[in-house]
């Protein structure tokens, strides 16, 4: 019997490893495709990858700490909370994104600083928690500050990588959906080593982060590319920069997309504890989880569409984007229900990744390489001030369906109306009117 048993373990242990060795070649042969092996942008999908990985464990040994451990019901903790999410990015953007652009020719040694920060950070906290010390609190903070500036210093990289054959809004959507899939690969063993302690999940994300900064160093030269390029002036020229006009338009879209998020997290996770649907009464948990995954699988949706795609306009998607948002939000007011509620979070997420890509893309084709840190540092930051804003009205809304939701509704039909007036138009048309007699300069006639 002990032998059959070796047997079986022996067999399963080669079977797992097939099927590990087959997931390997196929996501390394997806991250190779349409150029993107040629170009070197594989490296940086992959590195991001490992970030996400890393970050998932992070949650999830946090989400066992003191850091999340307020009550269900208890808002003034919450709310607080949410007035501390926005602490990475007041440092991001007026210290980091100068700092980026600055150095911007060392990009892979930026992004290395950021994940050995992070490991390093990982390793002390990983004591504190276990001790229960003071330490946890900064160096958590410290964690969600280099995560930050990794999605700046990222997202300012993908231009130097893209394949020739990959649009801006693809090469993005690829490197999300990377994320997506390192963080679900990580997330069950995080789970199983914070099985034994909060502190081992920080352990493992100490060895993932390890992991980063190798692949970071190992970025393609081109992420250091200077072809093209001018000199970063901290005087007169930089600080007259102003953001284009597109890419405001694409920022105000997707503030409208966030504070919606931030408003649903926190509205629909008191709402559906308080009063959940007939029938489901004593299974809350399951209703939320429900509703919330079905956002995560709507995000999923929004990168792959964004990947597999022929065309995607910018421009176009992130109004497509807020106008179904708008609408399925004043259907969600009139028609408040379980299959409604699941719509909605499908939807929300959809909408939220395609318009992030979207305005990720937009900047990096309309922004100055000199100032395009800077600009992803001011875009997160109104992004990340936009949920929290939502957040906050979600917290401070009575919990009636439809009056919250009826609220939500107009300022989302309200704000779609305002983005949609303030768009940029395009710029008029101009001919030329040649006189074959004339000698004089010739005159554009509109």
């Amino acid at each position: 019997m002990t032998d059959a048993t070796g047997r079986g373990f022996r067999r399963a242990g080669s079977a797992t490893g097939r099927g590990a060795s087959y997931t390997l070649r196929q996501a390394r042969r997806a991250s190779h495709a349409e150029g993107a092996g040629d170009s070197g942008l594989y490296r940086l999908i992959e590195l991001h990858a490992f970030n996400a990985a890393g970050d998932a464990a992070v949650a999830i040994s946090l989400a066992g700490t003191l850091f999340f451990a307020a009550p269900g019901e208890a808002r003034g903790p919450i709310a607080l909370f949410l007035g501390l999410t926005m602490l990475p990015f007041a440092v991001v953007a007026p210290l980091l994104g100068p700092f980026l652009d600055r150095f911007s020719h060392g990009r892979r040694w930026a992004i290395g600083a950021t994940m050995a920060l992070r490991a390093f950070l990982c390793w002390l906290m990983a004591d504190a928690v276990a001790s229960q010390s003071l330490l946890m609190y900064p160096t958590a903070l410290g964690v969600l500050v280099s995560s930050k500036a990794y999605g700046v210093a990222r997202a300012a990289t993908v231009p130097r990588l893209q394949p020739e054959a990959l649009s801006l809004v693809k090469a993005n959507s690829r490197i999300s959906l990377a994320g997506v899939v390192g963080a679900a690969v990580s997330a069950p063993l995080a789970g199983a080593a914070s099985y034994f302690g909060p502190q081992w999940s920080l352990r493992y994300a100490f060895v993932v982060f390890a992991g980063a900064t190798i692949l970071a160093i190992l970025l393609p030269a081109r992420a250091d590319a200077t072809a093209g390029e001018l000199p970063v002036s901290l005087g007169g020229e930089s600080r007259k920069f102003r953001i284009p006009v597109d890419v405001a338009f694409a920022l105000r879209c997707n503030a409208g997309l966030r504070m919606l998020s931030g408003f649903l997290t926190m509205y629909m996770a008191f709402l559906l504890r308080d009063q959940p649907f007939p029938g489901w009464e004593d299974r809350s948990t399951l209703l939320l989880g429900l509703v919330i995954g079905a956002a995560g699988l709507g995000n999923t949706i929004g990168i792959g569409l964004g990947s597999v795609l022929r065309r995607v306009t910018p421009s176009v998607t992130v109004v497509v984007a807020l106008v179904a948002d708008a609408v399925v939000v004043v259907l969600a007011a009139i028609f408040y229900g379980l299959v409604v509620a699941v719509a909605l979070g499908v939807t929300v997420g959809v909408a939220q990744a395609l318009g992030k890509v979207s305005l990720d893309s937009t900047i990096q084709h309309s922004v100055p390489e000199r100032h395009r840190t800077s600009a992803f540092a001011r875009s997160e930051t109104m992004l990340q001030l936009s949920w929290v804003l939502g957040g906050f009205l979600g917290i401070g809304l009575p919990l009636v369906p439809r009056l919250g939701l009826g609220v939500l509704a107009g300022l989302m039909v309200a704000w779609t109306v305002f983005v949609l007036v303030r768009r940029p138009q395009p710029p008029r048309s101009e001919w030329t009117v040649v006189d074959p007699e004339s000698t004089g300069p010739i005159a554009p006639v509109r």
